[in-house]
């Protein structure tokens, strides 16, 4: 996966609906598609700020955003489908599985045994679902 630089002809949301497929894929799209009919100005604001904004700015490649964002979600403890989405896109942008379960088990120091327990079986699910897949 390419980095994204803003790019001057391109809008944030154009960039971020790019940034969102190449990084998310599948699961970025059910997010915004779920978010329709309830607010839909808040899969706007989901688009521009963090794809089209945060993730698309050259200091990170993508591999690394996705590490520290499997970090956080798993440290803050109560954002499991965040995790599981952001799981998905570690392994799309290059992170293995057992990456990924290092950097949840990492969490348990920072986080506690809980926060790590819910991110191992929120990794277990999505290593299910893509062994069906």
């Amino acid at each position: 996966m390419t980095q994204h630089h803003p790019n001057a002809g391109e809008s944030r949301l154009e960039r971020g609906k790019r940034a969102l497929a190449d990084i998310d894929g599948e699961a970025g799209h059910n997010v915004v598609a779920a978010l329709a009919d309830i607010a839909p100005d808040f899969a706007t604001y989901l688009l521009e700020f963090p794809f089209g904004d945060i993730y698309s700015r050259p200091g990170l490649d993508l591999r690394s955003r996705e590490v520290a964002t499997i970090a956080a979600l798993t440290a803050m403890g109560n954002a499991a489908p965040q995790l599981k989405v952001h799981i998905e896109a570690g392994l799309n942008v290059g992170l293995g599985r057992e990456e990924i379960t290092e950097i949840i088990m990492q969490m348990a120091v920072y986080a506690g045994f809980p926060a790590a327990l819910n991110g191992l079986f929120a990794a277990k699910e999505v290593f299910a679902r893509r062994d069906l897949a």
